[in-house]
């Protein structure tokens, strides 16, 4: 396989593995995850297919009409079978269950994604015309309550970048490993602290997406497209700092582009980054769960903070939306209300 392009690879692993997931889900479903084919990623489509492979699991165990039947061999016709209390109880299956002796339970957050996977499953037959009934549309979304945004605050920020440097407060283990890697390690937190990008927009950057020049990187973004993210000079001197010491390795086969290298001398993964990133943040803080997305959420913070402009770090997070921003960081929002209170005056003192 090809390997310089990371993200190409993740999407043939995505389409892979859903295929593989598809051959356990009724004969009929191949129709929806074709007329999706288009306008989805391959990303969210495997998510589609193991969330409705959950929910075929659901009723071929607790409904009484389907449990002689294969699941491959359930017929369409069963959608219009169900009614709002199956897909309530499906919710309710949700919050505990078992299988191949492995518990699994769903929050809030995680039903709501199941039963939106399941919204649009019904919706494309039912806009197909091929089921008379919409069901799935009835149930209402779980409610949601608002989780607080966890970020390090700005000392916070130095004494973690300072941990990676020295190797404070690390074991002797640790240590060992540390001096081979600090110089990496600095480069890519400075680079996600610095730049609020996703880890696996980090990941799968290769050495020839960073442009001194103009001290910004190339990454795709969720969706696949490509835009351009800036840095500063903490940002810029980390990562030649690292380049250096990167020219005098050798990469393995097929991660010769790769900008950051795991000891193996392979491309880093996702998995790699979120442990470094968890051993270097309990050093700092007990308090706080520390993972490369709140690194993200730390960014946007100093950046809003620092502009005010909620647009602009829109952008620069890679969030379509704004609202998703502003939901984000309505705290913030209302910060900067409250303050605005006092600037304008009516009368002189």
């Amino acid at each position: 396989m090809a390997s310089t392009n990371y993200h190409d690879q993740q999407n043939i692993k995505n389409i892979t593995k859903m295929r593989e997931v598809l051959d356990t889900l009724p004969k009929f479903c191949k129709q929806f995850f074709r007329g999706i084919e288009n306008t989805t990623s391959s990303r969210t489509r495997l998510g589609y297919a193991l969330d409705l492979r959950i929910f075929f699991e659901f009723l071929s165990e607790k409904n009484s009409s389907l449990k002689n039947t294969e699941i491959r061999d359930f017929r369409i016709s069963i959608l219009d079978d169900l009614t709002r209390e199956d897909i309530e109880e499906y919710l309710d299956y949700l919050s505990y269950y078992e299988k191949d002796g492995k518990v699994y339970t769903n929050d809030e957050r995680g039903k709501a994604r199941k039963l939106a996977s399941l919204r649009s499953f019904y919706h494309y037959y039912y806009t197909s015309e091929l089921i008379e009934k919409d069901v799935a549309a009835l149930v209402p979304m779980p409610k949601l309550h608002q989780k607080e945004i966890i970020r390090l605050d700005p000392d916070e920020v130095a004494i973690l970048l300072d941990a990676v440097e020295h190797g404070d407060n690390l074991t002797e283990n640790e240590r060992r490993f540390h001096n081979k890697t600090k110089v990496r390690d600095l480069a890519l937190l400075t680079l996600l602290l610095g730049t609020g990008i996703r880890v696996s927009e980090c990941v799968g950057l290769n050495v020839q997406d960073v442009d001194f020049k103009n001290d910004g990187i190339k990454i795709r973004r969720k969706g696949g497209y490509e835009t351009v993210v800036y840095f500063g000079d903490e940002v810029r001197n980390a990562l030649l700092d690292y380049l250096e010491e990167r020219e005098h390795i050798i990469p393995a086969e097929g991660s010769e582009d790769a900008l950051f290298l795991s000891l193996q001398s392979k491309r880093i993964a996702v998995r790699s980054v979120e442990k470094l990133v968890k051993k270097y943040a309990s050093k700092v803080t007990s308090l706080k769960k520390i993972t490369p997305h709140k690194l993200r959420s730390t960014y946007g913070t100093s950046l809003y903070r620092e502009t005010g402009d909620i647009y602009l770090v829109a952008d620069v997070l890679g969030h379509k939306d704004v609202n998703t921003t502003k939901k984000h960081y309505a705290a913030l929002e209302d910060e900067r209300r409250r303050k605005a209170a006092g600037v304008v005056k009516l009368r002189e003192p």
